[in-house]
C-alpha cells in the first residue's frame, strides 16, 4: 500500500512498484492497460482562484473502446466538484465552502473501495483543520490506462495552472489531523532529548510549560513531498532552536515575547511555518517524491519542546465523538477510549500576514 503517482508542474511520476524509498519488490499492479485499481486515492492541492471563476482543475477523457473520464472542478461561489464518466453511467459529487478571508490551498481527497461499495469526496482546508466530506455514489475504478492518461497527461488531459500536485495512492488515505514531525525530531523528555520516532504510548515528555505528560499515541503518514506536504528545515539559532529541525508547512510553533504582548496583546501566539519561510531562519528541505511524518497524542493540548523550540501537539479536537470521522482518520486503530478531548488552541493563531508583521518587528 503506497504511493504510486504524482505529478505537478515540473515532472510526472507513475512507478507500479511504488514511490520513495518504500517501494515494492513487486509490481502493486498488473502491467496491463486493463488492470483495475479497486481502491485508492486521488489526493489534490489546488490555489482557489480569487475572482471564483469557474474551471477544470484536472481530470481526464479517454472516449476508446467506450467513454471514460474522471474530472475535478471549481465551481462558482466556491467549492468542488466531481464528475466520472463510466459508458453510460455518471457518477457526480460536489462541496461548497463558505469564503473565510484568504486561503492559501484547498486539498481535494477522493477515495473509493469499489468492493466495498462507497466513494468519498473530501475538501481540506489545511490552515484551519476544516475537513467537509460527502459521498460519492456509483463509483467505478480506474483502469491502469486511466492512471496514465490522468497522471501522466496523455489524451485529453487538464491540469490547470492553479493546481499545485496531483497524487494517486492504491489505498484508502487518511482524512482530518495529520503528523507534522520529521521522525528524527529531537522532544524533551524528562531523560533528555529523544527522537520523536523512539517514543512509544506510556512514555513521557516535557511541555513548554515544564509539565511532565505522558505519549497517548504515536502516528505516522507517508504523504506526498508536495505542496503543503513538502518539508521545511528550522534552522538554529532561530526561534530559539539548539539544532536545525525538519518539520510538515502546517506545523505550528509558539513565539512569545515583547513584540508578541505589543502586537497581538497576547503572552504568546502560534505561527504556521508555512509563514516562517525567508531563505534563511526556514526553508524548503530537499526531499524524494514522498515523505514521512509523525506527531504525538498528548492528553491535552501542548507544545512540546523540539530541539529548543515549542512546537504545537497533534490537535484531534473532540474527533472521538464522530465515529465516521475517526475510522476515516489517521487514528483509526485507536480505542475511542484512550483518545483525549482537545479544546481549541489557546493562543491565537496568526494569518500570513500577522507572520510578516511579526518577523518585521522582530528584525527592527
Amino acid at each position: 500500500m503506497t504511493w504510486i503517482a504524482i505529478a505537478d508542474h515540473s515532472e510526472r511520476r507513475l512507478s507500479l512498484r511504488g514511490l520513495g524509498e518504500d517501494k515494492c519488490e513487486r509490481p502493486l499492479l498488473d502491467d496491463r492497460p486493463e488492470t483495475l485499481l479497486n481502491h485508492g486515492t486521488l489526493l489534490m492541492e489546488t490555489r482557489p482562484s480569487p475572482d471564483g471563476r469557474p474551471q477544470v482543475l484536472f481530470g481526464y477523457k479517454n472516449p476508446y473502446p467506450h467513454l471514460r473520464s474522471l474530472t475535478f472542478q471549481a465551481v462558482p461561489g466556491g467549492g468542488i466538484s466531481m464528475v466520472q464518466v463510466h459508458g453510460e453511467a455518471i457518477s457526480h459529487a460536489a462541496i461548497s465552502y463558505q469564503n473565510r478571508g484568504r486561503t492559501d490551498v484547498l486539498r481535494i481527497i477522493y477515495s473509493w473501495d469499489i468492493e466495498a461499495g462507497w466513494a468519498r469526496l473530501t475538501l481540506e482546508r489545511p490552515e484551519d483543520e476544516h475537513v467537509v466530506t460527502v459521498p460519492v455514489a456509483n463509483p467505478h475504478p480506474l483502469t491502469l490506462e486511466d492512471i496514465r492518461d490522468l497522471m501522466l497527461g496523455r489524451r485529453n488531459h487538464t491540469f490547470a495552472p492553479d493546481m499545485i500536485f496531483a497524487a494517486l495512492s492504491n489505498r484508502i488515505e487518511p482524512i482530518g489531523p495529520a503528523p507534522t514531525l520529521h521522525p528524527e525530531t529531537p522532544l524533551a523528555t524528562p531523560w533528555g532529548y529523544r527522537p520523536v520516532s523512539q517514543l512509544r504510548r506510556g512514555d513521557t515528555v516535557l511541555t513548554q510549560g515544564g509539565d511532565v505528560v505522558p505519549v497517548l499515541h504515536r502516528v505516522n503518514r507517508t504523504v506526498p513531498a508536495r505542496g503543503s506536504f513538502r518539508p521545511l528545515r528550522l534552522r538554529a539559532p532561530y526561534f530559539g532552536l539548539q539544532q536545525d529541525v525538519v518539520v510538515a508547512p502546517d506545523q505550528r510553533l509558539r513565539i512569545d515575547g515583547p513584540e508578541v504582548e505589543y502586537l497581538f496583546n497576547e503572552e504568546a501566539v502560534l505561527v504556521p511555518a508555512r509563514h516562517l519561510m525567508n531563505g534563511f531562519a526556514a526553508l524548503e528541505e530537499p526531499v524524494g517524491p514522498v515523505t514521512t511524518y509523525t506527531q504525538l497524542v498528548l492528553p491535552g493540548h501542548d507544545t512540546v519542546l523540539a530541539g529548543g523550540t515549542a512546537l504545537e501537539s497533534l490537535y484531534i479536537g473532540r474527533i472521538r465523538r464522530n465515529a465516521q470521522r475517526l475510522a476515516s482518520s489517521v487514528l483509526h486503530d485507536a480505542d475511542r477510549s484512550s483518545l483525549p478531548e482537545h479544546g481549541r488552541p489557546g493562543h491565537q493563531v496568526l494569518k500570513w500576514y500577522e507572520a510578516i508583521h511579526l518577523a518585521r518587528r522582530r528584525a527592527a
